[in-house]
């Protein structure tokens, strides 16, 4: 047997492992309530509505498969309806494990319909050594749709006295309104992550990053954020009609105790999930 067909066989059997999974999800309003109207669930995603009398419909995403590793691909699609709101959470940390050479792929797509709103709040992707983790977010927004998104990563388990030395994270967000493209940003680490995290101009040895999008976002956001004290740093910007805060933290702990305090100011209740 040549190494060729040796090698295909690897690569074959390699494939035929990994994990996928996808999620579809629509919600509409009716009767003063937002109610899923299309749940699609592939691999190893679900998504479960726990009872809620709110008016805002609740969904937690559960990865079956209890992490992700290389050569992985999920995807997450939610379409909220006019008037709809929707608020989307995990029940637990995404864990991203150590990689022999393919990314871990997510992808994720919102769309908001008029007058609509998401909240999209899952709990913190934790990258171990060696992960790699390329993930892409579109989202779409009518006219007067509004979002809220917190995405959070931390690079080693420092409880654990682990440390991400070395991986891949490639974070790649798109929103619009309206169809015209309003934000767009493309983050990378890539390499010794955790030489580069150690500098001053990225996170002063910090091993917790999040992010939280408001649109619209404001005057009125950036004088609620920093009125706050945290234990870490953060630091809150507004244009184009949408906010943008940034927050860095030793630990994950430490960043998950920012994140509440940042998204209470803002009006904004945590799934119950993140506080258990």
């Amino acid at each position: 047997m040549s190494v060729a067909v040796v090698e295909q066989r690897a690569s074959d059997i390699f494939a035929a492992n990994r994990a996928s999974g996808r999620i579809a999800l629509s919600v509409a309003a009716s009767d003063g309530r937002s109610r899923r109207t299309k749940v699609y669930e592939d691999g190893s995603l679900r998504v479960r509505f726990p009872n809620t009398a709110a008016p805002a419909l609740e969904a937690v995403i559960v990865n079956t498969g209890g992490g992700m590793t290389g050569g992985d691909r999920f995807s997450v699609e939610l379409d909220v309806g006019k008037g709809a709101e929707l608020i989307v959470g995990t029940v637990a940390a995404e864990k991203i494990y150590r990689s022999t050479g393919p990314d871990a792929e997510m992808s994720v797509h919102f769309n908001v319909g008029a007058g609509g709103g998401l909240a999209w709040l899952p709990q913190e992707s934790i990258l171990f050594d060696g992960a790699r983790l390329s993930r892409h977010i579109d989202v779409d927004l009518e006219d007067d749709a509004s979002l809220i998104m917190a995405e959070a990563v931390v690079f080693g388990r420092a409880a654990m006295g682990e440390v991400m030395q070395g991986g891949l994270f490639a974070d790649r967000w798109r929103l619009r309104r309206g169809g015209r493209l309003i934000f767009a940003e493309n983050a990378r680490l890539d390499g010794a992550i955790a030489e580069k995290l150690a500098a001053s101009a990225v996170a002063a040895r910090g091993i917790a990053l999040a992010t939280v999008l408001i649109a619209p976002g404001g005057e009125s956001d950036l004088a609620a954020v920093r009125a706050l004290e945290f234990a870490g740093e953060a630091g809150i910007s507004a244009w184009n009609g949408i906010a943008v805060a940034r927050l860095v933290a030793r630990d994950g702990a430490v960043l998950r105790h920012d994140l509440i305090t940042l998204l209470t100011a803002l009006g904004q209740s945590v799934p119950r999930l993140w506080l258990q």
